[in-house]
């Protein structure tokens, strides 16, 4: 095996790049290791372009192999690896929006890159994921403009050595690429960041935060940028040593006459259509005249260029004049609102959409609901609430938890107007509904003060830009309708910009190219805008981030400025929301099941349980109350119509604790000789000696007292042990068997 290793030290740790003839037939690999976690990159290239495709083909797949963290994982009957887990799909996303941008996207090539993850420890495998697909496109022979580097940076709180948190051990140091143990506990960190870039900027975000500051997340990127340039230094050095000859891929121009046709028939009419504000009716400004000139033009182009064309050649012709409207449509919105400050709508670049917010009112029959407008994108958001033993079990390479708080996002294709498959949950569903999960995840009670588990559902009616923000705000909305008290409403915007374009004829070429940043982007804004910059938080601070951009990256002094502007946007759409429903209901829907919490001796579970569950059993069959017991003693009763408070007592007897000097009533069950044996509950029983029954002297137990009678008790001694109570009537009550021979 031909072998050579490449080491750089971040974050306190070794990352070793091993390059071997494993799989050499791709076009790029890499085996990339940090402590014993190890992944595989391969990069691969089609051949020949695909005819007449519209856009560039990159595939990305991150893979999961139950192997790497030494299990059998999967049902009973399948034991291999099936669809991938939520978190192989998000990891997926986050190495396909680092990499996108730094390519041709005139490409009409297929792009591949798979990583597979072969070993993992208590180190992140995302994080080195997407350093090594860098490395692997970096040194194959493919056209592509890294390599970019990538980290995880946060505030997390101090461990000892058994992984225990101080929750007041937070300090200002920065953690970089932090182990699993040290960020278990997502409620004590400040905040966590996934930061990728190159050249000093950034390309890629994905953040959590407890409502932090945002000169605070500024400084976090700029700590993350340094650690990126040693990625940068450390991949450009093995590139120059073993990197491939990059292909050259030849650029399909367009013919003169198309763009005359294009010059003399629609240019001058496109930024009329452009900007064309939103007739009545119409929720997208200038959509409609947009779209009908699009169509105009691609009827000139069949009538001029068809005839004289054929087959496969034609429709290729035809998708450089569909790319040329569309370029054309980019530059004239990046020039007027870098020049004139003028957007697609009209609106001011600082000013949110015409707003709309309704907590619930849908129906009584929903736990809560939310609807939320933000101009011509519309979200309805759905709370539904269960008890623990609806959470959801995630059992991954290193997850092993138990979620009690879910946020799904559906965006059918109705939404934006159009014909396609229903049903099918996307990479882009699971990525806006996690970005939202983890927005609203920071403000929810904790277990103690609210056990239930969360479902949310986010259905996007209508699209007009940024519909995973909207469904924080729906969201936040169907929270405080369905009485979850949450410590704050959380509210999402997403900042666009418009950057010069230094290499187009149209813009000079400056050091620091001119740029505005757009509040609140709307379709044309997301489609043709620079940076789609997510940001969603509280009055108080951030709660989360996920940056996209489509140009190389973004220096930090503009997500810096980005960030402040959308603390402003957020405001006002906090207000909005806060004017709807001030604060959450003081109760929940009464169509929500009851869940009470009960406290039992750990010692006790096994009786509660019973052999094979039988006990168990028998109590949810008689109470109809769902029962979840925590190995700490913790006991939840989930039901309706007064199941819980039964099970409660049932229960509370069984594991009843009875301490010397307590005093209750009992039923005798049992005399004997030597005494009485009363029934306490109808699990425990305790004996009260003859000498115990009254203050005078009894010769016989059957001359005072008889079975089914009801009398008062006192505990006099208690032997764990053997599992006795003596009990005294005497001392419960002297004077309960008064005037017995005469004698009080």
């Amino acid at each position: 095996m031909q072998k050579k290793e490449y080491s750089v030290e971040i974050g306190g740790k070794m990352m070793t790049a091993i390059f071997t003839d494993l799989a050499d037939q791709a076009h790029g690999s890499v085996l990339l290791k940090y402590g014993e976690t190890i992944v595989l990159a391969t990069a691969c290239m089609s051949k020949d372009s695909q005819e007449g495709l519209g856009f560039f083909n990159l595939t990305v797949d991150y893979t999961e192999k139950f192997y790497a963290a030494g299990k059998i994982l999967g049902s009973r009957f399948v034991r291999r690896e099936g669809k991938p887990s939520e978190e192989a799909i998000l990891a997926s996303r986050v190495i396909d929006r680092t990499l996108r941008p730094l390519f041709d996207q005139s490409i009409r090539h297929a792009v591949q890159v798979i990583v597979t993850v072969l070993s993992v420890d208590d180190n992140d495998p995302t994080i080195l994921a997407v350093n090594a697909a860098s490395l692997a496109l970096s040194v194959s022979n493919i056209p592509w403009a890294g390599p970019i580097g990538c980290v995880r940076i946060g505030k997390y709180p101090a461990r000892n050595a058994s992984g225990i948190a101080d929750a007041g051990g937070d300090s200002d140091n920065l953690a970089i690429n932090p182990s699993q143990k040290l960020r278990l506990d997502d409620t004590l960190y400040k905040f966590d960041l996934t930061v990728c870039g190159k050249d000093g900027n950034i390309n890629m975000i994905e953040a959590s935060a407890h409502q932090s500051k945002e000169d605070e997340l500024e400084k976090a990127f700029i700590a993350a940028s340094t650690e990126i340039s040693k990625l940068e230094e450390f991949q450009k050095k093995i590139v120059s040593e073993i990197g491939k000859e990059k292909r050259i891929i030849e650029k399909e121009t367009i013919s003169p006459e198309s763009i005359a046709l294009f010059n003399e028939n629609i240019l001058p009419k496109m930024e009329d259509a452009i900007f064309a504000h939103a007739a009545a009716g119409q929720a997208v400004a200038g959509k409609a005249k947009i779209d009908a000139l699009h169509t105009e033009w691609n009827n000139l182009v069949r009538e001029k260029f068809t005839p004289a064309m054929a087959g496969q050649a034609a429709r290729k012709d035809f998708q450089l004049e569909d790319n040329l409207f569309d370029d054309t449509e980019n530059d004239i919105l990046h020039e007027k609102a870098i020049k004139e400050n003028k957007r697609a709508d009209g609106r001011k670049m600082d000013e949110v959409r015409d707003l709309f917010a309704q907590a619930g009112g849908l129906s009584s029959q929903l736990h809560g609901s939310g609807i939320f407008y933000r101009g011509g994108t519309h979200v309805l958001s759905v709370l539904t609430l269960g008890g623990p033993e609806d959470r959801n079990l995630v059992d991954g390479l290193q997850l092993h938890v138990e979620k009690r708080f879910m946020h799904h996002y559906n965006f059918p294709p109705y939404s934006s107007g159009e014909v396609g498959r229903s049903g099918f949950t996307n990479r882009r569903e699971v990525g806006h509904g996690a970005l939202a999960e983890k927005a609203l995840a920071m403000v929810l009670p904790p277990v103690s003060e609210f056990p239930y588990t969360m479902r949310l559902v986010s259905e996007s009616m209508a699209s007009n830009g940024s519909t995973s923000q909207a469904s924080i705000c729906a969201s936040s909305l169907a929270l405080m309708d369905g009485g979850v008290p949450i410590l704050a409403p959380v509210a999402g915007v997403a900042m666009g910009l418009m950057i010069e374009k230094i290499t187009n004829d149209q813009f000079p070429i400056s050091k620091e190219p001119r740029y505005k940043i757009l509040t609140d982007i709307q379709g044309p804004e997301d489609h043709h805008g620079d940076m789609d910059f997510k940001i969603a938080g509280t009055r108080e601070g951030v709660t989360a981030i996920q940056l996209d951009v489509k140009v190389e990256g973004v220096p930090i002094k503009i997500l810096g400025e980005a960030m402040k502007q959308a603390k402003t946007a957020r405001a006002t759409i906090l207000d909005s929301i806060e004017k709807e429903i001030p604060k959450p209901r003081a109760n929940i829907s009464a169509n929500a099941p009851t869940i009470l919490i009960i406290k039992i001796n750990p010692d006790k579970i096994g009786m509660v349980i019973g052999g094979g569950g039988k006990t168990i059993k028998e109590i949810k069959e008689k109470t109809g109350a769902e029962i979840t017991i925590d190995d700490d003693g913790t006991v939840y009763l989930t039901g309706k119509d007064g199941g819980p408070d039964k099970a409660k007592e049932i229960i509370e007897s069984m594991t009843h604790e009875f301490k010397i000097g307590e005093v209750l009533k009992g039923e005798v069950v049992k005399i004997a000789d030597f005494g009485a044996f009363v029934a306490l509950n109808p699990f425990t029983d305790g004996m009260v000696h003859i000498s115990e029954l009254a203050p005078f002297r009894v010769e016989r137990v059957s001359d005072i007292i008889k079975e089914g009678m009801i009398v008062p008790v006192k505990i006099i001694k208690v032997d764990t042990e053997r599992g006795k109570l003596s009990l005294s009537i005497k001392e419960a009550d002297k004077y309960f068997f008064a005037n017995k021979n005469g004698a009080k």
